[in-house]
């Protein structure tokens, strides 16, 4: 078999012997949401006027800053009341890589159970973190948590790490469970949310969770923003130095703009939730569908219990080869996390998971958006087969 053709023949939807739809049409599908979301318009809208009009420092006291703070203190409030939260629970960061570090290197103090899948933002700052113990919990080759594991508590736990969805694979970890047993011990339960905020309930969460970190850029929102919500109550010290900003537990002129536009995001992902479930899982329904019932035994879906805007596949012959053929070839998607994306080191996710290391390297992770459209998923769709096909 030769090479997928990567220029593509002009044309319209045809349909073979067998009545399957396909393609003649050459498309650039972007199937990496998981990645990065592009900017609603209704959220640039809300953010334009400050970068130009309204562009003060927030903490300035003339009336160029004062627009500048009230604007952020809206933005603070419209978060709090889509989270059900208090705005002084809310703390802005950079995004959710400095909120994971935040979490895991600055509330409570003594030993840290954590999920052995967690992003990186979180596995990096734990050797950071000041204390005798840091133990991964066990889980199950279907990517779940698992809850039975009392033999290895420390007797010193001060905090918990379960993410709310697996930012690879898309499996919703037993985050309120993990929470009872965190708060038995008199520890606290803080949870990535990042890869949450489109499609599960955050006030949900937040009704056992003592914090959450989320970031504006995977909802629609701009990138370099995001949030550490921490509940009343929660020992929770500055990681980052400096001037007074965020009740002196969080240095740094803050982005206004960006805040603006996470709020406003936020409050359409958790609003249009179920819709947006509805949609991504119908989406990759289709979309699993026909590359399972063309591939059969050369391709498995990874994990249980996942989220509908993510689906991870494991290629017989996948790994960077088959990514870069399929990039030509007008699909993007990732081998996993956008920021792993260029170390060729196998998944840590899949490893945890029980793969070995050769097979850990050849997982996909397409993911879904609301912009996602049915002619791009069969277009999809049956390019992986033919690139696959052709990697064999």
């Amino acid at each position: 078999m030769g090479a997928p053709d990567e220029r593509g023949d002009e044309g319209k939807i045809t349909v073979d012997k067998s009545g399957a739809m396909r393609y003649n049409k050459r498309m650039n599908v972007y199937l990496d949401y998981a990645a990065t979301a592009p900017v609603r318009e209704e959220v640039l809208s809300a953010m334009l006027p400050y970068f130009r009009d309204n562009f003060g420092n927030p903490d300035s006291l003339h009336g160029f800053g004062r627009r500048a703070a009230r604007a952020v203190t809206e933005a603070r409030d419209r978060i709090a009341e889509t989270l059900g939260v208090k705005p002084s629970e809310v703390y802005f960061t950079s995004g959710g890589t400095e909120a994971d570090n935040w979490a895991v290197r600055c509330i409570g103090e003594g030993s840290i159970l954590h999920s052995p899948i967690e992003h990186a933002a979180t596995m990096s700052a734990i050797p950071m973190r000041k204390c005798k113990m840091a133990i991964p919990c066990p889980i199950s080759e279907s990517g779940v948590l698992k809850t039975d594991f009392e033999g290895i508590m420390p007797e010193d736990l001060a905090l918990v790490c379960v993410m709310a969805v697996n930012n690879e694979t898309g499996c919703m970890q037993p985050v309120e469970e993990f929470s009872a047993l965190a708060h038995a011990r008199g520890a606290f339960l803080f949870s990535d949310c990042v890869q949450a905020a489109a499609t599960l309930d955050l006030k949900k969460i937040l009704s056992y969770a003592d914090a959450i970190s989320l970031s504006a850029h995977k909802i629609g929102g701009p990138k370099g923003v995001g949030a550490l919500v921490v509940k009343k109550g929660v020992p929770l010290t500055p990681l980052i130095a400096g001037g007074e900003q965020e009740r002196s537990l969080r240095a740094g002129t803050l982005n206004v703009a960006g805040i603006v536009g996470f709020s406003e995001a936020l409050r359409l992902a958790q609003a249009e939730r179920e819709n947006f479930c509805a949609h991504t899982g119908k989406m990759r329904e289709l979309f699993e569908g026909k590359i399972l019932s063309a591939l059969g035994d050369g391709v498995r879906v990874d994990g249980e219990r996942r989220a509908p805007n993510i689906s991870h596949l494991t290629f017989a012959r996948g790994g960077d080869a088959l990514l870069t053929l399929l990039d030509l070839n007008g699909v993007a998607c990732s081998g996993g996390a956008a920021c792993s994306a260029h170390a060729a080191l196998p998944s840590h996710v899949l490893r945890a998971m029980g793969r070995s290391e050769e097979e850990a390297k050849r997982g996909v992770r397409f993911s879904f958006g609301r912009e996602t459209t049915e002619e791009e998923v069969l277009f999809a769709a049956e390019t992986v087969i033919r690139c696959a096909k052709y990697s064999e």
